[in-house]
């Protein structure tokens, strides 16, 4: 009787501990750190978390959209003709497309969150050293460095929202893209006012966007020594195509562990479509964030006013990229948005053809709809992979490709200006390469994985 009295209170004990640990765990997530002990993942941590990733989306774009809005003071200041202005637009994605491909092995020896900081860190220098480099030479090399802290963190992103929040991926992607376009929208807005009250020289108008990138370190340095953490801050990580749980490993999206083998992405119909897809949207997305201010200048609008319309552009992609990535993720086919927003560009470079200056704010407004192709492709990035693995390769294989295939883009854009003399053959070019990207996105939103497709 004594024995059975011992054995009913062990269990007991056994069930409330057990008990006690569950409700521990749920509610606070202890995870190795490579210093020793253990480090409680926190409410508080989730919350520097999501504002390291907001202020991190806002510095992506500054540095294109700030030159874009002083592109012509920046060719007068170095020099530049036309084919060098066109060379200096394309830089941006041959800088994603080289250095995108390697975040997620500088991820799996660093750490995502070491790798982020440090992106954060040569974006805040570049811009500050590239208006002073003295030359062509060194302005191109200083915008380059800020561009890889871009490429970086560009390809990381999508892991990071996947790993940590996975039952929130479209509502994750959506507040990170937001962010990105409020910040492309308000350098583009803000930079002339800006070099205009700081005396009139670009210099210092481009130089004090680094401001914004210094901001945007501090939040990520917590997370530079923990290369561990758990796939979610609340729940354990979860694969939310087939629900199998996942162990609690921040770096799975970038580690490939040996039960896990590196997937033949190229084997995959979807990847390239999605590839080409991110490359199409990249290249009208470059174009219009380096010659579209110029464009309206040229139809006689004021600097100013320019400036304003190409924030115009960038801003709708504010609450739109919020919205759209929402509703992506509920449709189990993509397409229909592909097509939606293809004919809002089509549109909206028929009137910049027909008559750029009379109809300016409802083309900056149509082109706005049809920029936010690239919160989408992000959203098809997370819904296109089953696992954090395959969202790794996917992002790092989409954007490098895509941004591979944009290079041409802007600098074709700046030849056809030169020897045309007017904007007419690059508007239409610019027309041209919609369809195929309706095309493409439409095979890449449809319902299936890479997994599937790269295991056949």
């Amino acid at each position: 009787m004594m024995g059975l009295m011992a054995s009913d209170e062990t269990r007991t004990e056994t069930r409330t501990e057990t008990r006690t640990e569950t409700q521990t765990t749920s509610r606070t997530t202890r995870v190795p750190d490579e210093a020793p002990g253990t480090r409680a993942w926190t409410a508080w941590t989730t919350r520097l978390l999501i504002l390291g990733i907001v202020l991190a989306a806002l510095n992506l774009r500054p540095a294109i959209t700030s030159l874009g809005a002083l592109l012509e003071e920046v060719r007068d200041g170095l020099g530049m003709s036309g084919g060098v202005a066109g060379l200096l637009t394309s830089v941006p994605p041959l800088c994603f497309a080289v250095f995108g491909v390697a975040a997620p092995r500088f991820a799996r020896r660093f750490g995502p969150g070491a790798v982020v900081c440090a992106g954060m860190a040569a974006i805040t220098a570049g811009l500050l050293i590239r208006p002073y480099a003295g030359g062509t030479a060194g302005f191109l090399a200083a915008t380059a460095l800020a561009l890889m802290g871009i490429a970086v963190s560009n390809v990381l992103m999508p892991v990071i929202v996947k790993r940590f929040f996975p039952d929130r991926v479209g509502s994750m992607t959506g507040l990170y893209s937001m962010a990105l376009a409020f910040g492309t929208s308000i350098a583009a807005a803000a930079t002339v006012p800006v070099t205009n009250a700081l005396g009139g020289h670009w210099q210092p108008g481009l130089a004090v966007w680094a401001a914004l990138g210094a901001a945007a370190v501090l939040p990520w340095i917590p997370f530079v020594r923990g290369r561990r953490a758990p796939a979610t801050p609340s729940t354990p990580a979860r694969d939310t195509a087939s629900g199998a749980a996942e162990p609690a490993t921040e770096d799975r999206a970038a580690e490939q562990p040996a039960e896990q083998p590196a997937l033949r992405i190229t084997r995959s119909r979807t990847a390239w479509a999605l590839a080409v897809f991110f490359g199409l949207q990249a290249t009208a997305a470059y174009i219009t964030m380096g010659w579209m201010a110029q464009i309206y200048r040229d139809a006689g609008v004021s600097a100013g006013t320019a400036g304003l319309l190409l924030a115009v552009i960038m801003v709708m992609g504010v609450p739109l990229a919020f919205v759209i990535p929402r509703v992506a993720t509920r449709l189990p086919h993509q397409g229909p948005i592909v097509l939606v927003l293809g004919v809002c560009g089509l549109a909206g470079y028929a009137g910049l053809y027909f008559a750029p200056a009379g109809g300016a704010w409802a083309w900056a407004l149509l082109l706005g709809v049809s920029n936010c192709a690239f919160p989408l492709a992000l959203t098809m990035v997370g819904m296109r992979a089953r696992t954090g693995v395959g969202v790794a390769q996917l992002s790092a294989f989409a954007q490098s490709t895509g941004y591979l295939i944009s290079i041409p883009g802007p600098l074709l854009v700046g030849v056809l200006y030169q020897h045309s003399g007017g904007w007419g053959l690059p508007i239409a070019l610019m027309s041209a390469l919609m369809v195929p990207q309706m095309i493409v996105g439409f095979l890449a939103g449809r319902d299936r994985t890479v997994e599937e497709e790269a295991a056949r």
